[in-house]
């Protein structure tokens, strides 16, 4: 998987008792604890660095309050360091060492298996690879032989490399539909003449195409060594069993006598303003603009960050007011590249068709060149810094986030940079930002669509990355923040913790009370309103209001309500579509009260400010129109359309683009004013809330905030019960797009209370879940190369009897064919044959871990009580479902396959540019009034 922005055997497996619970009690590691050959380097803020004889850093991250580990491995190599004819080698060797090694030949097995979320990334100065898991001794061992051995081990076989290498290529095609992927890596190729900067991860189409295997082992044997690596383990961990694991795994790697050559190309000072015009099919106008800047470890970069957050926050950023502010533009966005060598800021802006492209130029430009001019209030810088170190505070609260995001601070130079850049966000002053802007924000230092000659050029001069073991030297950051308990994610202790509240005049309420690192506390508040009759004819009308809960209240304008949420360091993210609205939260122990009081007034008391709500509007024409073209947007659409065949005017139709374009400008601020005065309400609403917070306070301001607060209109829940969909094969076409869409998938009568439910659920599961070892994954990406992202998913109603199967894969259009013909082959084979006794076995230990890790996320788990309580369920209904699932048998799965999916009733859609291929394919042509877009 490439990074776009900086900021994707079988049996049971046993615990071993205690081994963890001591992370709680053991105090520092001295010199005398530690594995002979392992050295203390330092500690800041809880993160421990470790050096083992052969030259591998590791970093340990204990933090009991999580029911997981997270292993994450980072190699230092990336794109910077790939050669002439190398373009996309770091990336395509990345996905190479998911193909096994002799000792774990199966390695999306494995990962399946253990119940594991796994992934690998590829930047320009690193790549990574890393699994989050169940914590228990078993799984780390596991977690740890398996990236050891692959580090010096993996196949990186020619075989392997003939169906990759196509993968990969459907990957790059993926990224050539989009046009912001392709502008951008046209703005940074024309920016960077010499370093590799100028070069996607992804790489060149001929590169992945024709790299010889020779070039790719040799690639693989130079940077994947213990001296070019740092481990990251965090988590449920003892520190000391943990070092000690670790120098068994990967201290017996001896040390290579090779000696990595040091990049040293240094591109040139940009000598005059660059340009760059794209044309290709499309729906909406964009611009972009780059600028050169410093390196990531350098001093300027922190007031970097705040100048880009300075100019793009939303409501009061520069670009936001001069362009979609004034309606020139529907969005606008930035963000700094915090890059090893002098690397890159980038700003652009999405343009509606009918909108002048050369009048938001000018705007869009000005603004730009202003940060050069004028120098920023301090109220601007101080909001900024604000929203940065929220961020910061929130991303390093987890410790699951911690141990993946700390992959950009080593690949900057070292894992301290991370501390450093809050440190010194901290010291930025306006004066700096204007300083930054002054020397960084020039023409002569900018890549845009036009050519401008100037007699005497002004110079960026942009400086070399600093020193970084003289600026981490003995640095010992803040105190460590508070840790959590070792908390026990299973159904029957969830049930025992949580305490559930319904009597008049009172929200309903699921509390569950926890220790948790950092005091972080989650949170969902959900109104239901409404019915099927008296929200005939309103779908956009609620999607709308849901949209405009975070645009202010009648006393704060968005800008205080942003502020006033950042300053409670809380992330709030309102919804509101259909016959449901409400917020997500995560805050502190100590703010909770404050942010759920604010949120209910948000929800009670929202502005419906006639300017937002204009600016709202063209965000939304835009996103519809942005996907007019898009195969996976069409293709998703009509499926939808042709499967759920409710009546135009019901609240779950499923609308064209046409009709969305049309309601959206239709609708009006006084339709929302009376949508919300009519509908929103806490009759039927509740309330969970997960993490460190007192319970008797919280649930007291929940009941004042919400306890008396009536709806006009009663609520009763739209059932929603199977309906026969005739079976159906089209074919779409879509001009001029490199990728194409696959989904096919059918309804049936079945919920999720039904006998065949878990068989059902463990045999998608083996047909298309778990990580790259489903049986549409292994054949269809895994050995004939033909899908970067293939898949199937099933669900069940828990109230109706309606369930549905639905499959997927991203696939060239000239391998449609081949890509029908194999996921049918495996449909039959499943219907024919069934699984074996020891997939399914892999296949319970890796879905029931996968739960168990699930319920570790307190977000998650917020959403888990959410539905029970509107269920009137308990956490018995999911040990219950486990314990049925853990009892399945091959009869009993191949049956319920067999009774259930049925490959001649499928509507199949594909989508894709068919008339360039050989298929022979019928195909229609997509227009306007056929596609949609995915309402909000």
């Amino acid at each position: 998987m490439t990074i776009i922005s900086k900021r994707i055997k079988s049996g049971s497996f046993k615990v071993v008792a205690g081994f963890f619970i001591t992370a709680i009690l053991a105090g520092p590691l001295t010199a005398q604890d530690l594995p002979k050959g392992v050295k203390k380097i330092t500690s800041v803020e809880g993160i421990t660095e470790y050096n083992l004889e052969n030259g591998l850093k590791v970093l340990m991250f204990p933090d009991p309050s999580k029911p997981t580990i997270t292993v994450n491995i980072t190699y230092l190599v990336g794109s910077r360091h790939e050669g002439l004819g190398e373009t996309g080698m770091a990336h395509l060797l990345e996905h190479m060492v998911f193909k096994g090694t002799p000792k774990h030949p199966n390695i999306p097995q494995e990962l399946t298996a253990h119940g594991a979320r796994p992934n690998g990334t590829t930047w320009y100065d690193r790549t990574n690879y890393y699994e989050t898991f169940a914590a228990n001794e078993e799984n780390l061992k596991w977690a740890l032989d398996l990236e050891s051995d692959r580090m010096i081990n993996s196949f990186i076989a020619k075989k392997d490399l003939d169906s990759e290498f196509s993968v990969v290529r459907n990957e790059f095609e993926s990224g050539e539909n989009n046009p912001f992927r392709v502008l951008m890596e046209r703005v940074l190729s024309g920016a960077f003449l010499w370093h590799n900067y100028g070069k996607s991860t992804i790489g060149n189409r001929s590169d992945i195409e024709r790299v010889p295997i020779e070039n790719l082992q040799g690639f693989y044997k130079k940077y994947y060594q213990p001296d070019n690596a740092v481990l990251t383990v965090a988590g449920k961990i003892d520190e000391a069993k943990t070092i000690a694991l670790v120098n068994e795994y990967f201290g017996k790697i001896a040390k290579p006598e090779r000696i990595l050559p040091k990049s040293y190309t240094i591109e040139p000072t940009q000598d005059g303003e660059r340009f760059v015009d794209l044309k290709r099919t499309g729906d909406t106008q964009m611009l972009m603009a780059a600028y050169h800047i410093m390196p990531g470890s350098h001093a300027d970069y922190p007031a970097m960050e705040v100048l880009t957050e300075v100019l793009t926050s939303e409501p009061n950023g520069k670009l936001y007011k001069n362009l979609v502010d004034t309606k020139k533009a529907s969005s606008q966005f930035g963000f700094s590249f915090q890059l090893f060598d002098p690397g890159i800021v980038l700003f652009g802006a999405e343009i509606l068709k009918e909108k002048s492209l050369d009048e938001a130029k000018q705007a869009f430009l000005a603004t730009l060149d202003s940060a050069a001019i004028k120098k920023p209030s301090v109220e601007d810088v101080e909001r900024a810094k604000t929203t940065i170190l929220k961020n910061w505070d929130v991303e390093f609260r987890n410790s699951e986030s911690v141990g993946l995001s700390i992959s950009e601070s080593i690949a900057t130079g070292d894992w301290r940079l991370a501390f450093l850049f809050r440190d010194n966000v901290r010291k930025v002053t306006a004066d700096d930002v204007f300083r930054v802007g002054q020397h960084y924000f020039r023409p002569s230092n900018r890549t845009t669509g036009t050519f401008i000659p100037e007699a005497n050029p002004v110079r960026a001069e942009i400086p070399s990355a600093p020193n970084v073991a003289d600026l981490v030297k003995g640095y010992k950051g803040e105190a460590v923040i508070a840790e959590g308990e070792a908390f026990d994610a299973s159904p029957a202790n969830i049930e025992k913790r949580t305490v559930r509240t319904e009597k008049p005049n009172t929200i309903e309420t699921a509390l569950l009370t926890k220790k948790t690192r950092g005091n972080v506390v989650s949170a969902k508040i959900t109104l239901r309103y409404g019915d099927e009759k008296s929200l005939a004819n309103k779908a956009t009308i609620s999607d709308l209001t849901g949209s405009m809960l975070d645009k202010g209240t009648k006393t704060k304008t968005r800008q205080q309500l942003k502020d006033e949420f950042d300053r409670l360091k809380a992330k709030v993210s309102f919804f509101g579509a259909g016959n449901q609205a409400g917020a997500n939260i995560e805050t502190t122990r100590e703010n909770m009260p404050a942010v759920i009081k604010l949120v209910a007034e948000a929800l009670k008391t929202p502005a419906f400010d006639e300017n937002e709500f204009e600016k709202l509007k063209q965000e939304e024409l835009a996103g519809i129109e942005s996907q007019r073209s898009e195969p996976q947007a069409i293709a998703f659409n009509q499926y939808r359309r042709i499967t759920s065949p409710y009546p135009k005017s019901d609240v779950r139709y499923v609308g064209t683009f046409d009709e969305d374009v049309a309601n959206v400008k239709a609708t009006t601020i006084d339709q929302l004013k009376q949508f919300h005065k009519d509908f929103y309400g806490a009759n039927n609403a509740s309330a969970t809330v997960v993490g460190d917070f007192d319970q008797a306070e919280v649930q007291k301001v929940l009941n004042a905030e919400f306890g008396t607060w009536k709806s006009a209109k009663a609520f009763t829940r739209i059932a929603s019960p199977y309906q026969v969909v005739k079976a159906e094969n089209k074919a779409i076409e879509t001009p001029d797009k490199a990728n194409a869409m696959f989904v096919a998938g059918m309804g049936m009568p079945l919920q999720d209370t039904d006998p065949d439910y878990p068989a059902l659920i463990l045999g998608n599961y083996m047909l298309g879940g778990g990580f790259l070892n489903s049986r549409l994954a292994t054949r269809i990406r895994q050995k004939e190369g033909l899908s970067y992202g293939v898949g199937s998913q099933f669900s069940a109603s828990s109230l109706d009897k309606n369930g549905t199967f639905m499959s997927y894969a991203i696939y060239a259009p000239q391998n449609a064919e081949k890509l029908e013909a194999a996921f049918k082959d495996e449909i039959e084979k499943v219907l024919k044959d069934g699984f074996t006794a020891e997939e399914i076995a892999s296949a319970k230990s890796g879905y029931l871990q996968s739960r168990q890790v699930g319920r570790a996320q307190d977000a998650g788990l917020t959403n888990t009580l959410t539905n029970n309580l509107y269920l009137n369920r308990t956490m018995q209904w999911d040990a219950d479902f486990e314990k049925n699932l853990e009892a399945l048998t091959p009869e009993k799965i191949k049956a319920a396959m067999q009774k259930h999916i049925d490959y001649s009733k499928l509507v199949i859609i594909k989508a894709g540019d068919f008339a360039k291929s050989k298929s022979g394919a019928p195909v229609e042509k997509a227009p306007a009034a056929v596609g949609g877009s995915e309402k909000k």
